[in-house]
């Protein structure tokens, strides 16, 4: 089933952008937009950023493929599915391969695409992509990046889908990517 929405608001149009920061992860504009309609100009902070993945992946018994790994804005551990940033040039889908076997590990070639969602439209302007991964296998070691330090770890789908229901997997995308893949489940028992 596929269900069509036109959006009626009037779009914002930008009148300048001004670099106010660049880092390794993100660059912080100030952006100066305008409504037409009533002459109206405001200035917003926009992060650009490339795009990101999460994959929802599963071994070839239906267990889920985590990544537990030291966060450092809320300072704290968190349990994520495999996920990163796509380089330039690089496609989604790409990406979702290579972080998945870096991070973890584990490959496959039974890849679905879940879509896509606005990672936070209010001040960002990257999209992260959501892909389902199954019958995955171990087929090497981590190559994780300097910084990174992961454990991995195996859950069967419904306690991860509890661990998602009571917080304890709380990242907001991995949320959203769970969100697609049962939205996925459903649309395939149709």
């Amino acid at each position: 089933m596929k269900a069509s929405f036109t959006f009626t608001i009037e779009p914002w149009q930008t009148v300048s952008e001004e670099l106010v920061q660049a880092t390794n992860i993100f660059d912080l504009y100030q952006t100066k937009m305008r409504l037409e309609s009533e002459n109206h100009e405001a200035s917003f902070s926009v992060l650009k950023a490339p795009d990101w993945i999460n994959v929802m992946a599963l071994t070839v018994d239906e267990q889920v493929i985590l990544v537990e790994q030291f966060r450092y804005g809320i300072e704290e551990p968190t349990m994520e599915l495999a996920g990163g940033v796509c380089d330039k040039g690089e496609a989604p889908l790409e990406t979702a391969k290579r972080e998945l076997l870096e991070e973890t590990g584990y490959a496959t070639d039974q890849w679905v695409s879940l879509g896509k969602v606005s990672s936070n439209p209010a001040m960002q302007n990257n999209y992260t992509h959501s892909y389902l991964a199954t019958q995955c296998i171990k087929v090497s070691e981590q190559k994780l990046d300097g910084n990174e330090r992961i454990h991995v770890h195996l859950l069967p789908i419904q306690d991860f889908l509890d661990y998602v229901h009571q917080g304890i997997i709380h990242h907001s995308l991995v949320a959203a990517t769970t969100a697609k893949y049962l939205l996925h489940q459903r649309s395939q028992s149709l």
